[in-house]
């Protein structure tokens, strides 16, 4: 299990539709196990990757990603992001 946390200008509504469309179904078919108003937890492949927002100093959104098995996915996620 890795863990890796990044801020962006991006809005935490916006972070969460990028997660939800990277990770899961239309992207690398992981399930949707959990969602809520600040995380995310997909599951598939023997892994998992879960999302966390946060906010931040200056209208910044903190994205914590930890994942199991997909950890390249979870840094091209935050490249992204």
């Amino acid at each position: 299990m890795v863990r890796y946390e990044k801020e962006t200008r991006r809005s935490p509504d916006e972070v969460m539709e990028r997660a939800l469309k990277f990770f899961g179904p239309q992207g690398l078919g992981m399930t949707v196990e959990e969602q809520g108003d600040c995380c995310l937890y997909f599951s598939g492949g023997g892994g998992y990757v879960q999302v966390q927002l946060a906010r931040a100093e200056k209208n910044r959104t903190l994205v914590t990603v930890e994942s199991r098995e997909w950890d390249y996915q979870a840094l091209r996620f935050l490249e992204k992001v």
